[in-house]
């Protein structure tokens, strides 16, 4: 994955297309780590893991939003 500091180098549509892939990989994510749960033998440390994983798509959407809609000042 590219490090936050790359973001800045980006075009917008670049950035967006990344966003809806990081959005779409956060769902799935969801998807897959309640379904372990409820499933009810769910490895602990997968778990783990993947709910790092949502968590890291997380931080990084929020970076791309930023960069494409930044604060404005009034």
């Amino acid at each position: 994955m590219n490090a936050p500091g790359e973001i800045s180098m980006k075009t917008d549509d670049v950035l967006r297309v990344e966003l809806e892939v990081f959005r779409r990989e956060h769902r799935d994510l969801d998807d897959a780590i309640r379904a372990l749960q409820d499933r009810g033998t769910a490895d602990q440390l997968t778990l783990q893991r993947l709910k790092k994983k949502k968590l890291y798509l997380k931080d990084r959407i929020a970076l791309i939003e930023d960069r494409l809609l930044p604060d404005i000042i009034a």
